[in-house]
């Protein structure tokens, strides 16, 4: 029963993390082509909002399920290939999004924050945005490539 639950948080997490970087990719795409600013900073500060509450519950989730899953199971993390691998996968991911994802995003939610009252949307804030885009695709194939690993164990 202890390891049926842990395994279900984790696949929670999983589902959380994975699906709301790519929904959010996409309507903030779409926000951001609309062009208006007002509705600009709306789709910002709903990428902030979800982030912390679907991203991060979703990493919490994964890691605690996961590790949780793991001991329980008696796995070894280091010597299981596909756990190692996925690890180093999901590890990878996290760097990508604390190293360039985040500061790109606070620097967005900061302008978006003045131009939905201005209405002028600075040139920083589109370099942000394009950063943000393809730094974050970037992002989400080392998730995919560690979902596939959970979900194959290739041996």
């Amino acid at each position: 029963m202890c390891y049926a639950l842990l395994k279900t948080l984790h696949l929670l997490g999983v589902v959380l993390l994975v699906g709301n970087v790519i929904v959010t990719l996409v309507w903030k795409l779409a926000a951001d082509r609309n062009g208006d600013p007002r509705v600009v900073a709306f789709g910002q500060r709903l990428v902030t909002l979800t982030d912390w509450w679907f991203t991060a519950g979703g990493v919490v989730l994964i890691i605690l399920g996961g590790y949780g899953a793991a001991l329980v199971a008696g796995l070894d993390l280091l010597a299981v290939r596909w756990l190692f691998w996925g690890q180093v996968l999901f590890g990878l991911s996290g760097l990508l999004w604390v190293g360039i994802l985040i500061p790109a995003q606070i620097r967005q939610a900061r302008q978006a924050r003045a131009f939905a009252t201005t209405g002028a949307i600075p040139t920083g804030y589109w370099r942000d945005a394009r950063r943000w885009t393809w730094w974050g695709i970037l992002a989400i194939v080392p998730l995919l490539g560690a979902l596939w690993l959970m979900i194959s164990k290739p041996t």
